[in-house]
């Protein structure tokens, strides 16, 4: 099986990011994605909030809140990448009229206009030379009985291993 090891992906929410931006609100908040920075002149297009509920593959339920950032990837009239006091401002707006929950999974939609939109999730933000990077990482597929599984199998191996140097499964 060639399956992604999801533990490699950091899941951050909207909560953690705004708190992380407050340290500096006048950085530049640069997003990488695809290896690359977002253009400087990215504009927020959109922010939605939505409550899921679904059966996974396992016949398992499953309910979850998300918040959706969407990222138009363009360059326009030689601006500079918007700080990351103005990025919360925006998401101040949009939380007086939509009910966004600070511990929602946080996915990003990203597009540069001509190719199709992709999903992302973000990294910790990083304070870097005087800029705010928030990596995106592909959101991929998976199958939410397996992932459950592998945290299982992991849980039960963590303190055992043979790096741990403790014997707690005894």
């Amino acid at each position: 099986m060639n399956a992604i090891d999801k533990t490699l992906s950091i899941d951050i929410t909207l909560g953690h990011l705004l708190d992380a931006l407050e340290a500096a609100p006048d950085s530049p908040l640069v997003f990488q994605y695809d290896g690359r920075p977002v253009k400087a002149g990215y504009h927020v297009t959109e922010v939605k909030a939505g409550q899921f509920s679904a059966l996974d593959c396992g016949t398992n339920p499953e309910a979850w809140s998300e918040i959706f950032v969407q990222l138009w990837d363009i360059d326009e009239d030689g601006r500079s990448h918007m700080p990351a006091g103005k990025f919360a401002a925006i998401i101040r707006k949009v939380s007086d009229h939509v009910q966004l929950d600070a511990s929602a999974k946080l996915t990003f939609e990203v597009s540069d206009g001509v190719r199709p939109m992709a999903l992302y999730c973000a990294g910790s933000p990083r304070l870097k030379g005087g800029s705010f990077e928030v990596t995106l990482d592909a959101r991929p597929s998976s199958c939410k009985p397996r992932d459950r599984w592998l945290a299982e199998e992991k849980a039960k191996t963590a303190c055992c291993g043979p790096s741990s140097g403790t014997n707690c499964c005894a």
